[in-house]
């Protein structure tokens, strides 16, 4: 018969060792779903628009089944999932009974617009459905957009444009336009056309846009060329030879109906 070799017995420290062990591991497992550490006080921050309210509800209902020690992002997620304004969260605990939810939102940029019909939308063309339509620059669209995204090619070129804009460009931005003729166009207020032509380096056209504007030979101006922004023109402004002194108007004779500058050449009767 083959001898059957035994197992070494461990010391009795080790046996007690590894009892304390399973002890601990199974009363942390108690522990981390235990109403000791139940999830009471929920804070949500971060949200913005008409979907505020309804989105903070429903994170705080979920956050209540949770625990401190056992807090679960993936069921989080899944419940602001619908919500496209939401790109992210962040949770942080604060023991025993406190969970902190910051909601990171997706940013519009513009609006797009279909028979006055408007949607907010993100720069990589995102709609963003129930986000805060706040003053917004507007993108026309021929058709309601289907889907998640902008899929219209032009009007995408159109968004990313005011994505790269610097803050104080895009809060002057009141529309911007593609057209066969003229390219992408955008629209400030108070200030001449943008005219960018492809929707190509746009952090060059846009630097060009902001040294041209901040310039005083620039005043008056109807439009900007930024095709090339290495070589970028001001348009539109008036000859200064053509300009009348207006103290001059003022000073002339009302009975005077001449506007040419010309001399009589006729003699006086």
């Amino acid at each position: 018969m083959p001898r059957v070799r035994s197992l070494p017995r461990l010391p009795r420290w080790a046996v007690w060792a590894l009892a304390v062990l399973a002890l601990l591991i199974a009363g942390g497992m108690w522990l981390r779903d235990s109403s000791l550490v139940a999830v009471r006080h929920v804070e949500v921050v971060g949200l913005s628009g008409p979907e505020t309210a309804r989105v903070t509800r429903q994170l705080e209902s979920a956050a209540r089944d949770m625990t401190t020690l056992h807090v679960r992002g993936d069921q989080l997620r899944s419940v602001v999932a619908p919500y496209p304004v939401v790109k992210d969260l962040r949770v942080g605990t604060d023991f025993p009974h406190g969970l902190k939810i910051t909601v990171v939102e997706n940013t519009p940029v513009a609006v797009v617009t279909v028979d006055g019909a408007k949607t907010p939308v993100a720069g990589d063309g995102l709609l963003l459905r129930g986000a805060d339509q706040r003053d917004l620059p507007t993108v026309p669209l021929r058709v309601p957009p289907g889907g998640d995204h902008v899929a219209d090619r032009s009007a995408r070129g159109a968004i990313a444009a005011l994505a790269a804009a610097p803050a104080a460009l895009r809060a002057r931005v009141i529309r911007a336009t593609t057209t066969k003729a003229e390219g992408l166009t955008i629209t400030l207020q108070s200030g001449p056309e943008l005219r960018f032509g492809g929707a190509d380096r746009l952090a060059a056209k846009w630097a060009a846009a902001a040294a041209v504007l901040a310039s005083a030979d620039s005043r008056g101006a109807t439009y900007l060329d930024l095709r090339y922004p290495e070589r970028p023109a001001a348009g539109g402004l008036e000859d200064p030879t053509l300009q009348q002194d207006p103290e001059a108007v003022n000073q002339a004779d009302p009975a005077d109906t001449t506007t040419s500058a010309a001399p009589a050449t006729g003699s006086t009767p």
